[in-house]
């Protein structure tokens, strides 16, 4: 089994930034695919960002340039670069490790951007 964990949520102000980390066991975490995704209160669950084993990144039209995907496989970690953050980026965001069926997702972080 993985085991995912999330941190690095918290309250910030309009504008500004965060950094979440998402922490994987096991042995094979460079073969998994990761996303961050996030979650408010009444709406689905969305794609934020994704990186795959091989490094390819992809991003929400809501967040790009905003935030970054990034991985460091010694670690066994995914990174959520998160600046210039807005009021609407509020939600719970939650980390997934995906392989072909396998799915593993985090307890989530909650991040609120208010002033």
């Amino acid at each position: 089994q993985v085991q995912v964990v999330e941190s690095g949520g918290g309250l910030v102000q309009p504008g500004g930034s965060l950094r979440l980390s998402c922490a994987a066991s096991g042995s094979f975490f460079s073969i998994y695919h990761m996303g961050w995704y996030r979650q408010a209160p009444g709406k689905q669950r969305d794609l934020v960002a994704f990186i795959n084993s091989v490094g390819n990144t992809n991003y929400a039209d809501s967040v790009k340039g905003r935030f970054t995907i990034s991985r460091d496989n010694a670690k066994n970690t995914v990174y959520l670069q998160m600046n210039s953050l807005k009021p609407e980026d509020t939600a719970v965001y939650y980390c997934n490790a995906h392989y072909f069926d396998n799915t593993y997702w985090g307890q989530g972080t909650q991040v609120t951007v208010s002033s």
